[in-house]
């Protein structure tokens, strides 16, 4: 056993918490090597004979168990009004444990309780910052702005509140992540932003989670998970948080794998054709470029911007004149053979049309 201050080595024999050790020291009920002793301060060795009231005093070999706190259970020794404790969930030889971190009576889940004072000692002072995390079921949806808030910081009467990680699991349940011990702290917290928790289970502290134990039953921890109690890493405040989001992020795809091995893979690239590009002409360095039909007629003046029309064909010939092997269509209305013999036909000549200026 190495030297420990001597209300350390009362604890550690199973006769109350420190203090109240260090009371039954400044009452004089303690002696060591049969001299009374007063010292706050006295270191006890693995040789010295430590008596408390008249009674020699050791050390109980050291036991920690994980208990799963049902909900209606108080987490106290003795309680005025008669409620159930947690000690009447432990057979009598663990009695004399003390809990590790308290749930108030409405909360349920992962509880330690321990007579390691070094263990207790790493995992509730303030400079380890031990993470616990929560399962939170809320009287209706959280919405995810609501998250900032925790992060951020909610003033309480005790100081500051804030979460380390909030994560939705489903449109009512939340789990929440924080290193703070205070009061209700998840309760209230929720309760300033007009939640109400329905139910409240710890499932982690540190590396150490509850697993598949059921409610109201409890289980030694044996030396490797001890060990990774002790050796949890503290918080950093430095690591950056991973960022609040309504589910689970969505696993990134695998990367594609080569179909050769590491040694045997390819050195060139694939093949790729290359695009097919014009040839210009000769003495030209200018890009191609493809020809385009004008729609300006042959016969429009250079530097003309007239719009283009559709040529029509004329009936009168601009050429000289050419025999047509059609025979001649024969003339309707008047037949005249003079000037004093036009007699008329009897029908009506169709109407000319006045080719000058209407008048």
């Amino acid at each position: 056993m190495a030297p420990m201050r001597l209300n350390r080595y009362l604890a550690a024999c199973g006769l109350g918490s420190r203090r109240q050790c260090e009371q039954l020291i400044l009452d004089g009920k303690v002696t060591i090597n049969r001299k009374r002793c007063m010292e706050l301060a006295t270191t006890v060795g693995p040789r010295d004979v430590v008596s408390c009231q008249g009674k020699d005093v050791k050390p109980e070999a050291t036991a920690t168990v994980l208990l799963h706190k049902p909900p209606g259970f108080l987490c106290t020794r003795h309680d005025p009004k008669d409620r159930p404790t947690i000690y009447d969930l432990l057979p009598p030889p663990l009695k004399n444990l003390h809990y590790i971190g308290r749930l108030d009576n409405e909360s349920e889940g992962l509880l330690l309780l321990t007579n390691d004072g070094a263990l207790t000692q790493h995992l509730t002072h303030p400079s380890h910052e031990t993470e616990k995390e929560y399962w939170v079921v809320l009287n209706r949806p959280f919405r995810m702005e609501d998250s900032i808030p925790l992060k951020a910081g909610m003033q309480l009467e005790e100081g500051m509140a804030r979460a380390d990680e909030v994560t939705i699991l489903s449109p009512r349940h939340v789990s929440i992540v924080l290193h703070q011990g205070l009061n209700r702290q998840i309760r209230r917290m929720f309760e300033l932003l007009n939640y109400e928790v329905h139910r409240l289970v710890r499932i982690r502290i540190g590396t150490l989670d509850i697993g598949q134990l059921k409610p109201g039953k409890w289980r030694h921890l044996h030396e490797p998970d001890l060990e990774k109690l002790r050796k949890a890493p503290p918080r950093d405040p430095s690591r950056p948080k991973p960022p609040a989001t309504k589910r689970a992020a969505k696993s990134a795809r695998p990367a594609r794998k080569s179909p050769f091995p590491s040694d045997q893979r390819p050195t060139t690239a694939p093949f790729r054709p290359a695009a097919k590009k014009a040839r210009p002409a000769a003495g030209d360095d200018r890009p191609f470029k493809k020809p385009t039909t004008s729609r300006k007629p042959a016969g429009s003046a250079p530097g003309e911007d007239r719009p283009f029309k559709k040529p029509t064909t004329s009936r009168k010939s601009t050429g000289p004149a050419r025999k047509s092997a059609a025979p001649a269509r024969k003339p309707t209305g008047f037949k005249r053979s003079g000037p004093s013999s036009a007699k008329p036909s009897g029908k009506r000549p169709p109407p000319q049309r006045d080719k000058g200026r209407s008048r």
